[in-house]
């Protein structure tokens, strides 16, 4: 006997968004520039990074045309993304903190598997991507947050996969909730692999 379908709901998915800058070339070229002047400053720091800099303090914070720019198109990407998953809070009583980092991974450098605790998205911005023909270079990949559910795996579909890798390419910018595991493989290229981290936190806006 067929049945009818009468209604799907989404029931604690995990959302992952992909948005792409317009024209990144130009952008690109004047972040790699604040890049240079930035390591030429610092020795950056150590995180999740192993190898590769990191760089200090909240990088959004600073002046320059670019990361004005940056923070344009992420704002923008965040007030897409909170529409598509149907959130009810108002853009005006909402206050957007977002806090910014900058990466550099040379040959052989990586992130290990981590998360953002305390904030609400999390993302990346890829300025500088080394073009690979085959394997994992350059990859990001996310582990399911869910840990009891390896008996559906057997049925092989997409949203109960284990994990979740992809290669994006520069200029463009993911989102995803803070809670998700996710680490970055090794650059196995002789290129640089550049990009900008954000975590965007919400609170209340004084009235």
């Amino acid at each position: 006997m067929k049945t009818d379908r009468e209604r799907f709901d989404k029931l604690f998915y995990t959302p992952l968004l992909r948005y792409r800058v317009a024209n990144p070339d130009q952008l690109n070229t004047a972040l790699l520039a604040e890049a240079a002047t930035m390591r030429a400053a610092t020795e950056g720091l150590s995180k999740s990074n192993r190898g590769g800099w990191h760089s200090e303090g909240n990088l959004f914070d600073q002046g320059a045309a670019a990361i004005s720019a940056l923070r344009s198109a992420v704002e923008s990407a965040l007030e897409d993304a909170n529409k598509a998953i149907g959130a009810k809070a108002k853009s005006d009583d909402l206050r957007l903190k977002l806090f910014g980092w900058m990466n550099a991974n040379p040959k052989g450098a990586f992130n290990a598997p981590h998360t953002h605790p305390g904030a609400h998205w999390s993302g990346v911005y890829y300025v500088a991507q080394p073009d690979v023909d085959e394997g994992n270079s350059g990859m990001i990949e996310f582990v399911d947050a869910r840990t009891d559910l390896p008996n559906w795996r057997i049925l092989k579909a997409a949203p109960y996969r284990l994990k979740k890798k992809m290669r994006p390419e520069p200029g463009e910018i993911i989102l995803f909730p803070s809670y998700l595991v996710h680490w970055v493989y090794p650059n196995e290229t002789d290129g640089e692999r550049v990009s900008i981290a954000f975590n965007a936190t919400y609170k209340t806006a004084r009235k």
